[in-house]
């Protein structure tokens, strides 16, 4: 299946998660919603600014297939999650994404993060490298220097308009969807802020991926990460852009499952 235009994504979302283990945790003043599906080696997937976990749903059954244990989450205010006053920031969804591992007593997973979700991980990994087997971190940057000036295309608006159709279906607070998008988008521009010296202290494997076509991240800063993180991979996808997963999920999920086999 191929979507490169997000047509299919527009008009239907993508393919319906499978039924799991649903739950919430409560922790620093929000409600965190999460999925977990089969057993064997832990992966949670982080999804991207303003979307849920269900943009996953092309990614869920193959990694199922391949004998592992996946959780998805909603990251804070988004999806099913709910949020408290505080300013959202990637340190403070990390911890989300820790206190979800305790209440599921996963000790330690690999984390697959887009975008926004990638940004969460590799803090994770620097903070609590104990708990992570390795990052797959696609299109994201990890200071602002890294984002190219957005350009308004029609794929990035059907993916807009399918998060504001999710976010009115799912969110505790549908009629704030505005507020929302003002307030992840003055995270967005201001964070991470994380130089060469701060990559360069992680110590966990770490793939950099990026789409050769993607909208919102340079090049040139995937080879700065590169660089900077020890022992750091580069896997480019050709023909995609920032919505790989959605755009042709089995070249993805490939990329994935090739990444995950490689760790210890």
């Amino acid at each position: 299946m191929t979507d490169d235009e997000l047509e299919r994504f527009a008009a239907q979302g993508a393919e319906a998660l499978p039924e799991g283990d649903d739950g919430m945790v409560t922790h620093d003043g929000a409600n965190i919603w999460y999925s977990a599906y089969g057993s064997g080696p832990a992966v949670i997937l982080l999804h991207g600014g303003l979307g849920n976990s269900g943009n996953w749903g092309y990614q869920v059954p193959a990694l199922l297939r391949s004998g592992r244990r996946v959780v998805v989450i909603d990251s804070r205010g988004h999806g099913r999650s709910t949020r408290d006053g505080k300013p959202y920031t990637y340190e403070l969804m990390a911890s989300d994404v820790l206190a979800v591992m305790d209440h599921l007593e996963i000790d330690k997973a690999a984390l697959v993060g887009w975008s926004d979700g990638a940004c969460t991980a590799v803090i994770l990994a620097d903070q609590h490298p104990e708990r992570v087997d390795g990052v797959f971190f696609f299109a994201c940057s990890m200071d602002p220097s890294g984002v190219k000036p957005f350009v308004p295309t029609p794929v990035i608006d059907r993916c807009f308009n399918r998060h504001r159709m999710d976010y009115e279906a799912l969110s505790p607070t549908p009629d704030q969807f505005d507020r929302f998008v003002e307030d992840v988008s003055l995270m967005m521009s201001t964070e991470p802020n994380y130089s060469a010296a701060d990559l360069n202290r992680i110590r966990v494997p770490v793939t950099v991926v990026l789409g050769d076509k993607d909208e919102f991240i340079k090049p040139e800063h995937a080879a700065h990460l590169v660089r900077s993180i020890p022992g750091a991979t580069f896997v480019p996808l050709e023909g995609v852009s920032h919505f790989a997963p959605l755009q042709r999920p089995d070249e993805f999920n490939r990329t994935v499952l090739g990444f995950l086999d490689q760790l210890p």
